[in-house]
């Protein structure tokens, strides 16, 4: 007994020390799928002994209590059931054709949800005074949710960034990182970093015309940035400030680019080592036999698909042999096949991770991406919105996988694309070269995003990643000053070689009229 108590008080005395020793991290995260890929971060730096806070709105989907963190909540002026139909209407609008505009209108209800829950967060003063009486060291957010930097802004503190990518090339903007349209594709033009001449044009004009939607989605930011900071302020400059990018990249998948010192790669963050199946989806994968199974999601935001379109990918799935694991939550296609098993969730990187898993139909999210490139499981891919389209054309152009419309896919070609990934070796092959890879780094990206996170609390910051660039202005940054006065020195030269030249060619005419009229003289 005595022995026990003694080592029951060494461990306490241990983990009270061991949290003495850590810091006070702030999260300031974005609901859905974003959270997927933060909560390991967090997760991971509370084991590490650091105080977590994390602020999220007090309705929210995915992002619950937890004993590894603090949670604070603020009140928003919408409910549960708006948010989910908002997004549902997000997901089963994109299986059916929709005008620019209103595709627009929806981004646009989304963006000023964000905005409102982001006006109630700063105008909680009791929220905001706990803030500042904690003494953090550092704020881990999402961009794509700018209140983050508002907020650390005001708190004086360093901040780390995690994102994918921000809409109009927010990020590569704030961060002054060269980003040249000749062969970066920008977002939704579904272009390669192998363009030719027309592709060139349009991805010239797509950069050019970007910026008008993203100043009419951020540009309310501005005024309450005035309001709550009481200085002017833009927010791309207040993003500019961020010490660390965590970018969910790897060129594995994304196309080669320029880089600045403050961005540190860590796609592939949610690929961490698998668990056990439970007894529930061990039987389904044993009871497939040789032929295996295939993983079927459409991601978080999609429960439901027009019925009509469910029809179709349900027959086209009972042409293969293969048990097919559909995480599905509408109205249950009334031609299901045997060989289709519909669940309302399951455990995917764990079923990608199983040997017998032969192929992976997905929506195209960077969090599966990265996933199936992982377990090296080919995919067949179904983009519906945002960057899933690009994110589609990338595991194309490295034949890793294949890409339907899934506005005019037909049964036929779901079954035909299914079909060729699983039993065409190329994409197996193309898919275990991405993994091989990938895998093949001298650290996992969730230890290096801890590192990093770890680093800006330690040292306040990271000013000596930061680059000179910011502090020049346009002119300066494009060096027009320096190109102007060395034309001007140029066009000076000429002028004088000029001057000097008609000078001499004067004298020397001069000369010689007079030689001719000296000599006329004297000969009369």
């Amino acid at each position: 007994p005595g022995f026990n108590s003694f080592a029951s008080w060494l461990v306490s005395f241990l983990l009270l020390w061991t949290l003495s020793e850590g810091g006070k991290l702030l999260v300031v995260p974005i609901d859905g799928s974003h959270w997927l890929s933060m909560r390991p971060v967090v997760e991971r730096l509370s084991q590490r002994g650091h105080g977590i806070v994390v602020v999220a709105p007090e309705i929210n989907l995915r992002i619950d209590p937890s004993v590894h963190y603090t949670m604070k909540t603020y009140s928003v002026p919408y409910t549960k059931e708006y948010v989910e139909a908002e997004f549902k209407k997000l997901g089963y609008g994109s299986f059916t054709p929709q005008p620019f505009l209103e595709k627009f209108s929806k981004m646009a209800n989304i963006s000023t949800m964000f905005f409102e829950s982001c006006k109630r967060l700063l105008s909680n003063k009791e929220l905001i005074e706990y803030l500042e009486e904690s003494q953090f060291d550092g704020v881990l957010m999402d961009p794509f949710f700018p209140c983050g930097q508002i907020v650390a802004e005001h708190l004086s503190l360093p901040s780390v960034y995690l994102l994918r990518g921000l809409p109009c090339g927010l990020d590569f903007h704030a961060t002054l990182c060269p980003n040249p349209p000749s062969y970066i594709p920008r977002f939704f033009t579904r272009f390669t970093d192998r363009m030719a001449f027309l592709q060139r044009l349009g991805n010239l004009l797509a950069s050019l015309s970007s910026s008008l939607p993203c100043s009419f989605l951020f540009s309310p930011y501005n005024g309450l940035i005035k309001e709550f900071l009481h200085r002017e302020a833009t927010l791309l400059e207040l993003f500019s400030h961020a010490s660390i990018w965590l970018m969910k990249y790897d060129f594995v998948f994304e196309y080669p680019r320029p880089l600045m010192p403050n961005m540190v790669l860590i796609g592939g963050i949610s690929c961490t080592q698998e668990k056990g199946l439970s007894q529930e989806f061990e039987a389904i994968v044993n009871a497939s036999g040789e032929h295996g199974i295939v993983v079927f999601s459409l991601g978080s935001m999609v429960s439901d698909i027009p019925k009509k379109k469910a029809k179709e990918i349900a027959e086209a799935l009972g042409t293969v042999p293969q048990t097919v694991l559909w995480r599905y939550t509408g109205e249950v296609p009334p031609n299901l096949p045997k060989n289709i098993k519909l669940v309302k969730w399951l455990p995917q990187n764990d079923l990608l991770a199983h040997p017998k898993t032969r192929a992976f139909i997905t929506h195209g999210g960077s969090h599966g991406i990265y996933e199936g490139i992982c377990n090296a499981v080919p995919m067949v891919l179904m983009p519906l919105f945002g960057d899933q389209m690009d994110n589609a054309k990338r595991i194309e152009s490295r034949g890793a996988g294949l890409t339907l419309n899934i506005l005019e896919m037909t049964s036929q070609d779901i079954s035909t694309a299914l079909k060729a990934v699983i039993n065409d070796k190329k994409y197996k092959e193309n898919i275990q070269r991405l993994s091989d890879l990938h895998l093949d780094r001298p650290i996992h990206p969730l230890d290096l995003a801890v590192h990093w996170v770890e680093f800006v609390m330690r040292h306040k910051g990271a000013p000596h990643l930061r680059p000179a660039a910011h502090d020049l202005n346009w002119i300066q940054y494009h060096s027009l000053d320096v190109i102007a006065f060395l034309l001007a020195v140029v066009l000076l030269s000429l002028f004088i070689s000029l001057k000097c030249c008609l000078f001499c060619c004067r004298r020397c005419c001069y000369k010689k009229g007079r030689t001719k009229k000296t000599t006329k003289t004297k000969a009369h």
